[in-house]
């Protein structure tokens, strides 16, 4: 579970971002208010702080949205089940400035039918950013849910060089 957790809030074009990290990986990623956003407090375990691995993860996320860097790398630990798990390993796979579908997602971890779990399972991920669960479209190529909302899934896609005519 998401306690015993150090944090660090981080300001970003989008709002803030709240990253933190437990034993030298990051076990979370969130912007601000976005759904299921953890209730952080001391009393649920979290401490907040800066630690050499959260500085990293700032510097990552600054240089991501000043366009100087497209791939964040930082030793990541999200907590879920063995298929959400899957799930979240194959969208690391999806570089920046592309794009996938909830289906070639669930065909790429052997599950070809499962693209309704694969979607909740992206829409849980609890490290966004890191875990580009963005770049994760409808069959269509349309946009569809994210946890952090549509503007900001639009933003980002933009911001990565997506076509922007998609999104006009």
């Amino acid at each position: 579970m998401l306690d015993n957790l150090v944090y660090l809030p981080i300001d970003t074009p989008l709002g803030v971002f709240v990253v933190a990290e437990r034993d030298g990986a990051l076990k979370g990623g969130w912007f601000e208010g976005q759904k299921y956003f953890p209730a952080i407090s001391p009393e649920a375990g979290w401490r907040k702080a800066t630690t050499a691995l959260l500085r990293e993860a700032a510097r990552q996320l600054d240089a991501y949205f000043g366009g100087e860097l497209t791939q964040l790398d930082m030793p990541l630990a999200p907590e879920g089940t063995a298929f959400q798990q899957q799930v979240w390993r194959a969208l690391c796979e999806v570089p920046s400035g592309e794009t996938t579908t909830y289906a070639a997602l669930a065909r790429a971890i052997g599950r070809p039918e499962a693209f309704h779990p694969v979607g909740a399972a992206v829409g849980r991920n609890p490290i966004s950013l890191f875990v580009p669960c963005h770049r994760a479209l409808g069959s269509n190529g349309s946009l569809t849910g994210y946890a952090g909302g549509l503007a900001r899934k639009r933003w980002l896609l933009d911001h990565e060089g997506r076509e922007r005519r998609l999104f006009d």
